[in-house]
């Protein structure tokens, strides 16, 4: 087993105008075991950019994803995300065996199957959002018009929440995923929502509907403190990558008509994009050896999922946009046990937005240089703070 250590780097290797993924990420690739980072709030982690060795990471028994670890990485606290000590039923940061109650107890609810089901709502949702849109004329912020509330309406009406209530978890779900929101923040807006959820279950359990929370009351395998842990979850997991991956893909498409309706898009932009970059924080339980690397037991691990899917060993020329190519062995949902539960609805929902909003405008194009976006390199997920459009 080797031990090889390198110069720490800044955590944080985003940066407004340079490009994404950041261009150190295949520098690491290329070096001998890992690169060691150095956290804003202290101490260091390991950062893993190969593809082999972040699916290692993400299946490594002896690697944990409870923040109450000793050792678990805390870049801003847990880059934003509450943990399973902090809300019951935030079963992403809960390990086997614990994990696996959550897991079964869903996992019905998002087969391809019921999935495919829920494509016409999925339609009738994505048409309503592009009817307000063009009502308004000619241009439009293609995020907070169409990106932001299509996965919104989309969760809140799997979840059961009325439509009334999508701009108060919006607001909500965008101080839980930025970086630089204040521990106080965060825990306001935590507690906000699962005080909401705790109101919407009650509801349910006395009129009961057709909806996921409906069922999970029902099927009484979790107490109400877990469904309304598991419906924060889904809330934020479902919104606010979707939402990146919507808008970044519309924008990528404006560029590449070509591409508009081939089904092999949607595969290639979770790829190419892997909002969910540093999502993934993990902390060695015990000593083990990743990519030839020795990492101690309480040693922080930061598999980032946007340096394996450019992982120049598994995708030929990765940075660029080839929908060609067979990108289905990326890791943009996580790999293993953890992997995003979602990821079926994510497809159906990425793959109708394209369609309708370029059947529907099919002169859509951005109103602004692509160096003066405003991209997102301040929060945990990468996307669009806004994306200019007219037609």
């Amino acid at each position: 087993m080797s031990s090889v250590e390198q110069p720490l780097v800044p955590f944080m290797l985003r940066r407004p105008g340079q490009p994404f993924p950041p261009n150190e990420y295949a520098q690491f690739r290329r070096l001998d075991g890992l690169v060691k980072a150095s956290l804003p709030t202290g101490g260091s982690v390991w950062l893993v950019t190969r593809h082999e060795d972040v699916r290692k990471v993400l299946t490594e028994p002896m690697i944990s994803s409870n923040p109450s670890k000793e050792g678990f990485p805390r870049p801003g606290r847990t880059g934003g995300a509450p943990s399973a000590h902090d809300v019951p039923g935030w079963f992403v940061s809960l390990d086997p065996p614990e994990h696996n109650r959550f897991r079964k107890a869903l996992i019905p609810e998002f087969t391809v199957r019921r999935i495919k089901e829920m494509r016409d709502a999925v339609e009738t949702i994505v048409d309503g959002v592009l009817d307000r849109m063009l009502a308004k004329g000619n241009s439009a912020d293609l995020v907070a018009d169409f990106a932001l509330p299509v996965p919104s309406l989309v969760i809140s009406s799997l979840l059961g929440v009325p439509k009334v209530d999508r701009d108060f978890f919006e607001s909500k779900t965008q101080i839980l995923v930025t970086i630089s929101s204040s521990d106080e923040a965060r825990d306001d807006a935590s507690q906000q929502i699962l005080r909401y959820l705790n109101r919407l279950i009650k509801l349910r359990k006395k009129r009961p509907g057709e909806d996921l929370i409906s069922r999970l009351v029902a099927g009484g395998k979790l107490d109400e403190n877990e469904i309304s842990g598991v419906a924060m979850l889904l809330l934020i997991a479902g919104h606010e990558t979707t939402a990146n991956n919507i808008a970044l893909g519309a924008m990528t498409l404006i560029d590449n008509p070509q591409w508009i309706g081939d089904e092999r898009v949607v595969e290639e932009l979770l790829r190419y994009y892997s909002v969910a970059d540093m999502v993934a924080l993990r902390v060695a339980v015990e000593d083990v050896e990743i990519g030839g690397q020795l990492i101690r037991a309480g040693e922080g691990v930061v598999p980032l999922v946007a340096g394996a899917n450019h992982d120049e060993t598994v995708f030929e020329r990765p940075g660029e946009f080839d929908p060609g190519r067979s990108a289905q062995h990326h890791v943009a949902f996580g790999y293993g046990v953890h992997q995003c539960l979602g990821q079926n609805l994510v497809r159906v929902e990425m793959d109708v937005a394209y369609r309708k909003l370029f059947e529907r405008v099919p002169t859509l194009k951005v109103a602004e240089a692509p160096e003066g976006l405003p991209y997102k390199y301040d929060g945990v997920l990468f996307g669009l703070h806004a994306l200019p459009v007219c037609w």
